[in-house]
């Protein structure tokens, strides 16, 4: 059987010519709002739709990707630097043809890099945007001058919040953050474990409004995730809830929010590099 290098280099040589990877940045402003276990879950969702996904576990040393997928990584997104590995070294499989990089640990600025390891992960990346459509990266819960870089550079970022108040105070902290980074980047809310579609649509009001008040800025609904006990019975199996409980409520919405998402894309162009941004926001000077 082939291994999981093997498959990566010859998919690379089939999608040569294929528009480039979609990078969906995944944060929120606190721990504990169901941020891994919603980027997990809504991967495998893309997948459903005939989507080729990666998911990155960027929040080093408190990742836990793996944990709720119940695998346990050979290598992990440190292993990049730290052993000098290429991409399709320490990519993961995952269910149903989910490719994933654990976060790992022991790199405490993983961000800051210079001149020299930056070439590197550029040139490894490159490669990664020819395989896949989307490439998702899982961040770790708040704001660090290097996470916001990252998150910056992405084509959009979705941020994750619940309806309780300090976590809305968060996720304003968050955008607020983004906007004054990247004032035009895309910026998409999940509301998550709401109590209703009229508690999730007054959380997001609520947060619009001061959004366009206070920062002049329009940011769009994602949708929302019921709060469903099938979710935490799947994440005490270490399953994703859309496999272990695909009938559930939340499993139902996250079906919804991406065939909603899917349709409103767009074809986008070289100009919208993820990389090129990256590296202005990296080295500004």
């Amino acid at each position: 059987m082939k291994d999981q290098a093997e498959l990566l280099r010859t998919r690379m040589k089939q999608n040569e010519h294929t528009p480039p990877a979609k990078t969906i940045a995944i944060a929120s402003g606190k721990g504990g709002v169901g941020k891994s276990n919603f980027s997990i879950n809504f991967a495998l969702k893309l997948i459903e739709q005939k989507k080729r996904v990666l998911l990155i576990d960027l929040d080093i040393g408190m990742g836990n990707v793996d944990i709720l997928l119940g695998l346990t990584p050979k290598y992990s997104f440190v292993d990049l630097f730290k052993e000098e590995l290429e991409f399709n070294e320490i990519i993961e499989p995952g269910p149903n043809s989910l490719s994933y990089i654990a976060g790992g640990s022991g790199l405490s600025q993983i961000f800051q890099l210079d001149d020299e390891k930056f070439s590197y992960f550029q040139r490894q990346f490159a490669d990664l945007t020819g395989i896949y459509d989307y490439i998702l990266f899982d961040m770790g819960a708040g704001a660090t001058n290097d996470s916001l870089n990252f998150i910056s550079a992405a084509h959009e970022a979705f941020v994750v919040t619940t309806p309780e108040p300090t976590s809305i105070t968060d996720g304003y902290a968050m955008i607020k953050h983004l906007v004054k980074k990247n004032p035009k980047l895309p910026i998409k809310v999940l509301v998550n474990r709401s109590l209703s579609n009229e508690n999730a649509q007054q959380t997001f009001n609520r947060l619009q409004m001061v959004v366009k008040r206070f920062l002049h800025v329009d940011i769009e609904s994602l949708g929302t995730i019921p709060d469903d006990r099938a979710v935490l019975k799947a994440v005490n199996q270490q399953l994703p809830f859309v496999i272990d409980q695909p009938g559930s409520k939340a499993s139902k919405s996250l079906d919804q929010i991406v065939r909603k998402y899917l349709n409103g894309q767009v074809q986008m162009g070289q100009a919208d590099s993820f990389m090129s941004k990256l590296k202005r926001l990296v080295f500004v000077r």
